[in-house]
């Protein structure tokens, strides 16, 4: 069984510039009945870990089982109550010059309940820092500031909201097509209708799946698949026209794969390539 442990982290004027700077983490295997009328003065994430708890916002009362949690902005006021003789629970506190921008760029929900699957990393997360939190320069500076980040993005992969599929549940759906796009996405015959076919899903549910684990449509996937590629082709096959490798990665013809590629990238394929032969 993992012991209690609170550890607050040293911040230098300078840890003030980074982007995201940690502040604690902790784990309380009996969670005492707390209150914040002025919340808490950074963000501020509380997983269960074991039993039920509940936070008291000023919307409501939200219950937070086994295998959930919220992120709280700075300053929500909120009470902890615990209805169970045992609630057990892990944090983390963290602040930073772009932790607002950070959390909003990555869409995820504030004061709302989070959950995950029992097999993800965040349902085992309060014992990966156990063994990591003796040793404070592991976390301070830089390091800190990339502690925040992955767990953060472990969150945008396997968190989800009411039921919905993750991130990583979407992904891995899709994997099986992804594969597939590796060999076929120059062929013409590869559209919307052809990978609604090969995951065997109408293509409204085949939208769904794309938008959800890379907020693009499938058409947009596709195309940014076949620019991949043809980056790869500019640099690694100088003797290639550009005709060539609009041809090769599924274009209609050039000047549609100049006009596309312009758009995306900013510079022409010849200018591309000029740049890295360079």
């Amino acid at each position: 069984m993992t012991l209690d442990y609170r550890k607050f982290f040293v911040i230098t004027g300078s840890d003030r510039k980074l982007p995201l700077i940690l502040e604690t983490i902790g784990f309380e295997n009996h969670q005492q009945v707390m209150a914040r009328e002025e919340g808490y003065p950074c963000f501020h994430w509380l997983q269960t870990v074991k039993g039920t708890g509940e936070l008291q916002l000023k919307s409501g009362t939200v219950k937070l089982g086994e295998n959930q949690g919220m992120l709280l902005p700075a300053g929500v006021p909120h009470v902890y109550n615990v209805p169970e003789m045992t609630w057990s629970t892990w944090y983390l506190t963290f602040d930073g010059a772009l932790a607002a921008s950070i959390v909003m760029a990555l869409e995820l929900p504030l004061s709302t309940p989070i959950s995950w699957g029992a097999d993800s990393p965040l349902a085992s997360i309060h014992d990966y820092y156990y063994d990591k939190y003796h040793d404070s320069h592991d976390f301070t500076g830089t390091s800190g500031s990339l502690e925040v980040y992955q767990f953060l993005t472990l969150l945008k992969k396997h968190g989800y909201v009411n039921r919905s599929a993750s991130i990583s549940q979407n992904h891995e759906r899709l994997l099986p097509l992804l594969q597939a796009l590796e060999h076929t996405y120059a062929l013409p015959e590869t559209g919307l209708a052809w990978m609604s076919e090969r995951l065997g899903v109408s293509p409204q549910h085949m939208n769904t799946l794309f938008r959800r684990a890379f907020g693009l449509s499938p058409y947009q996937y596709l195309l940014q698949l076949r620019l991949q590629k043809s980056k790869e082709m500019l640099i690694a096959q100088p003797g290639l026209t550009i005709r060539d490798i609009a041809e090769r990665t599924g274009f209609l013809d050039s000047s549609h794969f100049i006009s596309t590629f312009r758009k995306s990238v900013g510079l022409t394929p010849d200018l591309f390539r000029s740049q890295y032969s360079k």
